[in-house]
């Protein structure tokens, strides 16, 4: 199983926001959705055993897993649309126990702290301090954590320093959050670049 944790920090955590302003009005949810779509969408199919978990607001936390989700598209505007239904779904999810929004979309009250004791396999930060993918073997299901377009908060880094088993670098240059999902799969693809 791989997975992806990304802390969205400006994004929204209730449902009142458009569609129409996924990179202003609602917190650069755009980003998100992106990381959604590389985390789970291949050319004409979906990645089977992978998961996105969406942390927003430090507040709740969407779940997609790849192997139930149905009717995704490859468009922010429909990922968006299934992170606003959960939003409107979160009321129904009380302590643990999700709200069940659509075929493998859940809706959590977890924040990052909780997200992370959710996931099973190693916690990879993804940083720009890290140990180089290139000369790391890949780990035993990674979780791989990764922030938005801002930095970790304080209290964020000092959790990942606290609960990450591995920091890695996926490059010499910072990409965006949606580029890091698909650079990690393609390191996980190619057996830490061993295998084309």
């Amino acid at each position: 199983m791989r997975q992806f944790v990304v802390c969205g920090h400006d994004a929204p955590t209730d449902p009142d926001f458009s569609l129409d302003d996924l990179a202003g009005g609602a917190g650069r949810l755009d980003l998100l959705c992106r990381c959604v779509n590389a985390g789970l969408l291949l050319s004409h199919g979906i990645r089977e055993d992978s998961r996105v978990h969406l942390v927003l607001g430090d507040e709740y936390t969407v779940r997609f897993d790849g192997a139930t989700a149905r009717g995704l598209r490859p468009d922010e505007r429909t990922t968006a649309a299934r992170v606003r239904d959960a939003l409107d779904a979160r009321e129904d999810a009380i302590g643990h126990m999700p709200a069940d929004v659509s075929p493998g979309v859940e809706l959590y009250r977890l924040g990052l702290a909780g997200t992370l004791d959710a996931v099973d396999g190693t916690v990879v930060q993804l940083h720009e301090g890290g140990e180089p993918a290139a000369e790391a073997s890949p780990p035993a299901d990674p979780a791989f954590v990764l922030s938005d377009h801002h930095d970790f908060t304080d209290a964020e880094a000092d959790l990942l320093d606290d609960r990450a088993d591995r920091r890695l670098r996926l490059g010499p240059e910072a990409i965006h959050a949606d580029h890091a999902v698909a650079v990690a799969h393609n390191y996980l693809d190619t057996e830490g670049y061993e295998r084309y």
